[in-house]
């Protein structure tokens, strides 16, 4: 039996330079801050009650600047960052609807950011991701969730299948 390929448009992406204003809608840029100072809404707004953190550092390698899938998790807030200040891209969209566990992301809702290696970003729960992206051969990235996150809370699209298009980043 033949197998169907699938047909696929590309849509290339200017990605923004990363602000607080501008990912709002889906999470938060951290930047330094001095030691010592109090606690506030510039600082991570954290939900990780619902099982045990996982703050781990994932070795990427040779990710290449095209994705065809997005994913959200429902539980849990997600935050990322580059070590050694690598500069990196990272695809988001809107939660949408929280009550449809099958729910699917806005096509042209889709954007791109470009994080530089000083800063991290946390994704509000819901927000769609795609990423961490690089121009590196490789780049090592520390991660906060939940240890089962990419067991129980992986909710991912497939783009090809449901809207016949592939992203590519244009730095």
């Amino acid at each position: 039996m033949k197998e169907e390929s699938l047909s696929r448009a590309t849509k290339r992406v200017k990605a923004q330079r990363i602000t607080t204003e501008g990912f709002h809608y889906y999470g938060q840029v951290i930047f330094p801050r001095e030691d010592g100072k109090p606690y506030d809404h510039n600082d991570a707004q954290l939900l990780l009650q619902d099982g045990i953190p996982r703050f781990y550092i994932m070795h990427l390698e040779n990710r290449g600047l095209n994705f065809d899938r997005i994913t959200r998790h429902l539980k849990c807030t997600q935050c990322l960052g580059s070590l050694n200040g690598k500069e990196w891209f990272m695809g988001v969209a809107a939660p949408g609807n929280f009550l449809d566990p099958i729910a699917k992301p806005e096509l042209d809702g889709i954007m791109v950011f470009q994080i530089p290696g000083d800063c991290f970003i946390k994704l509000n729960v819901g927000t769609w991701h795609a990423g961490p992206f690089f121009e590196s051969e490789a780049v090592d990235f520390y991660n906060l969730e939940l240890s089962d996150t990419n067991i129980t809370d992986h909710h991912t699209c497939d783009l090809v299948e449901t809207y016949g298009v592939e992203f590519e980043i244009l730095p």
